[in-house]
């Protein structure tokens, strides 16, 4: 099946079996091994990537109906060069030891800023019209989807609460 990626700013033609994950596609494809295979369920979010601005688990999802979207990976965040906020306060606050979970965490932080910016309450969330202010359980409940087996969510709690102060939102906690 002939498809085209819009991926991280770029169109990428692909001739790829109509089964084929999204996941496979980016990873065995296109080379681009920032996004992980954890549980290849859709549980741990290793796999998330960015599909139109929103967080999607790319092992759930196949390659064929991510066409005509625009898909960002962790390497369309940043570079070395230039790493994106959330990237640089990662590094920052420690937020990942083995760094296996860090790319989904990172494309699951960024999906949940936007979430919070555009008004979207989760299940912690004291009220459901906003402001949402960035406790400790209101970032836990939003990043829930994703998992880190070295616990290290203090630290990725604290790099996400130093990138939401540093927009100027004042309900950032």
């Amino acid at each position: 099946m002939q498809i085209t990626l819009h991926l991280n700013g770029t169109s990428h033609p692909l001739d790829v079996d109509p089964r084929t994950t999204l996941l496979d596609a980016l990873r065995h494809h296109l080379g681009l091994t920032g996004t992980k295979k954890g549980c290849d369920h859709g549980q741990c979010g290793a796999c998330t990537v960015l599909m139109d601005g929103r967080r999607i688990n790319a092992c759930l999802t196949l390659a064929c109906m991510a066409e005509g979207h625009d898909i960002t990976t962790i390497e369309g965040l940043g570079t070395p060069g230039n790493l994106s906020p959330l990237q640089q306060q990662f590094l920052d606050h420690d937020g990942f030891q083995c760094g296996y979970c860090t790319p989904g965490q990172i494309c699951s932080a960024t999906g949940m800023l936007d979430e919070i910016a555009a008004g979207w309450p989760s299940h912690a969330s004291d009220t459901l019209d906003g402001p949402f202010a960035l406790t400790h359980a209101e970032i836990a409940e939003r990043m829930s989807g994703n998992l880190c087996r070295c616990a290290a969510y203090s630290n990725i709690v604290a790099a996400i609460r130093q990138v939401a102060q540093g927009t100027g939102r004042e309900d950032a906690a």
